[in-house]
């Protein structure tokens, strides 16, 4: 096993056991802040954070269009060594952010009425800098991607949740307080992560030799982008539409129990989302039938280590749902097994992800993901006014298996009408061509 796990990203385990550490610390770090904003600020605390953390984050990918999603692909590709992409990149998403910033600031007041009633209008107007302070932060995790300083992406994801501790902290003792200590402790804690990152890239020599920005790579970032951060936003609402629909139809106690559960069972997909972000630039920096054949060995190994890593989470579900949350929360375990049973083969989709994105491909990978939600939607109307939380469950586990299987036929679409052409042909065409 440790020999399988061994060749997962050519080779280094320790890549893959970083990342998952590195999320899992990431994970360690947001709860944390969660329990300490809710003895001290209350459940309006929490729940600013929780929007603080996604909202700007979107606006800002959408804005730049998906720029920090194609970062990676560019600087691990043949483009990779064109000097004009590295000021390209900077200059598109500090253009994305700033527009970004300037669009919430605008609109904070519907902002303030609609997605933060009762927030002070100035709490939400500060927020908005974190469009900007987001998108440095993530821009700088997927370009160290791209140049192979996975640790320096490492240490990102867990900087990016671990700062806000003590920067929150010490802005309570200088006297800020309340919900505008929350925005400004995301805002500093951003900056200060951003700013180690940005200058890590610069001592490993990312701008050595830079040229000034080019308009036309711009489009061609932008097009890539566009496609990918489509998949992004699906995903996110294959994860949480379920919540929504769960609650109109059933109510929150119901809604509760599935959350726990799903939860849980989403555990299973921080093994899954370190593989996929591994070998993305990997991929990306072979010829296509390299990465095709690679990804071929991949995936069965895959499915085995998800399958294997899913066995003990089925198992033990019983045990730590109601260890943490008590007896009452009992209906919470049959909707996480059910998930985990969908959740499978989620290595699989890993890697097509990888590969799909990495072969230049991110349209597809979109499309695959769109399935599951077409699953989701229709089997929750459908299941939850019969069966509430389960009918839910059973909707995310066939959601999540539709999804996978859509992504291999897309795997085995693009592999079988290929041509075999070098990478950097292949990406000529689909400047004119791709999804």
């Amino acid at each position: 096993m440790i020999g399988r796990l061994r060749e997962l990203a050519r080779g280094s385990y320790g890549l893959l056991a970083g990342n998952v550490a590195a999320r899992l610390g990431a994970m360690g770090a947001i709860m944390l802040a969660t329990l300490l904003l809710a003895r001290h600020g209350g459940a309006a605390a929490v729940g600013v954070y929780a929007l603080m953390h996604v909202l700007p984050a979107l606006v800002g990918s959408i804005i730049s269009c998906g720029v920090a999603v194609a970062a990676a692909y560019f600087i691990a590709g043949p483009d990779g060594r064109d000097p004009r992409l590295p000021l390209t990149l900077v200059g598109a998403a500090l253009a994305g952010g700033v527009v970004g910033t300037a669009l919430w600031i605008a609109a904070a007041p519907l902002l303030g009425r609609v997605v933060f009633p009762g927030v002070p209008l100035i709490v939400v107007a500060v927020g908005g800098i974190a469009v900007l302070t987001r998108l440095v932060v993530i821009m700088a995790k997927s370009c160290s991607q791209g140049k192979e300083d996975l640790r320096g992406s490492n240490y990102v994801i867990v900087a990016e949740e671990t700062m806000f501790l003590p920067v929150y902290v010490t802005l309570t003792v200088a006297g800020v307080h309340g919900l505008m200590a929350v925005v400004l402790g995301l805002v500093l804690s951003d900056t200060i992560t951003g700013t180690a990152a940005w200058c890590r890239l610069a001592r490993k020599g990312f701008f050595r030799g830079a040229a000034r920005p080019s308009f036309a790579l711009a489009r061609r970032i932008a097009s890539y982008g566009t496609r990918g951060q489509v998949g992004g936003l699906i995903q996110q609402l294959n994860l949480r539409l379920d919540f929504i629909i769960l609650s109109v139809l059933a109510g929150p106690a119901v809604l509760g129990m599935y959350a726990i559960g799903s939860k849980f069972a989403e555990l299973i997909k921080v093994g899954t989302l370190a593989l996929s972000y591994i070998l993305y630039p990997e991929f990306a920096r072979d010829v296509h039938d390299r990465a095709a054949k690679r990804a071929r060995r991949l995936i069965p190994r895959a499915a085995m280590l998800s399958a294997a890593a899913a066995i003990p989470l089925f198992l033990s579900a019983g045990l730590v749902i109601t260890a943490f949350y008590g007896r009452s929360f009992h209906a919470a375990i049959l909707p996480a097994r059910i998930i985990l049973l969908g959740l499978i083969l989620d290595g699989v989709a890993g890697v097509v992800t990888g590969f799909l994105y990495g072969i230049g491909r991110p349209g597809l990978n979109s499309l695959g993901l769109g399935v599951g939600l077409v699953f989701t939607v229709v089997l929750d109307v459908l299941l939850i006014p019969r069966i509430g939380a389960t009918g839910a469950a059973i909707a995310s586990a066939l959601a999540y298996t539709a999804s996978t299987l859509a992504l291999l036929a897309f795997f085995t679409r693009v592999n079988r009408a290929r041509v075999p052409m070098g990478l950097g042909q292949v990406r000529t065409a689909q400047v004119v061509q791709e999804r």
